[in-house]
């Protein structure tokens, strides 16, 4: 059996086709990690609203009562509207109270603003973030995640 090939024929040979993987390759290194960061930045955004919510409940609550008080006194869940953050009140006294919201699931590799801290202290509203609860992100950080 003979196998005859047409000189003729058009086609892409292995060099064409392992350039075209190479630059597909550089163009996805490029791509995908702000395309994550992107979504990211926009899943913050249900934590502001969790904590803008918590914050808003406690407003309402500490004027019937002598103390801020915890999610489940406050009527507000535990988890951000959209679930990417779990809420957590440590501390609720009757000067102020410090709300965190820590992410969750996907969120998680968001790590320079992995929680998001809310701390009122009288009329003082500090805003803090971090990689864990002890939130000690610099100004510049913190302006970042919180979007201001």
């Amino acid at each position: 059996m003979k196998t005859t090939f047409n000189k003729n024929a058009r086609g892409f040979t292995l060099v064409e086709m392992s350039i075209v993987a190479a630059i597909v390759a550089v163009l996805s290194s490029i791509a995908i990690p702000t395309y994550q960061s992107a979504v990211n930045k926009a899943r913050r955004a249900d934590a502001l609203v969790a904590l803008m919510d918590v914050h808003l409940a406690q407003s309402r609550f500490r004027a019937n009562n002598a103390v801020y008080g915890n999610l489940s006194d406050i009527g507000t869940r535990s988890t951000s509207p959209s679930g990417h953050y779990v809420l957590d009140v440590p501390t609720a006294t009757p000067a102020g109270f410090i709300v965190l919201a820590t992410a969750a699931g996907a969120q998680r590799a968001d790590s320079n603003c992995g929680v998001m801290k809310l701390t009122v202290d009288g009329a003082n509203v500090a805003y803090a973030s971090g990689r864990d609860t002890s939130a000690g992100n610099d100004n510049a950080a913190n302006k970042r995640c919180w979007m201001l």
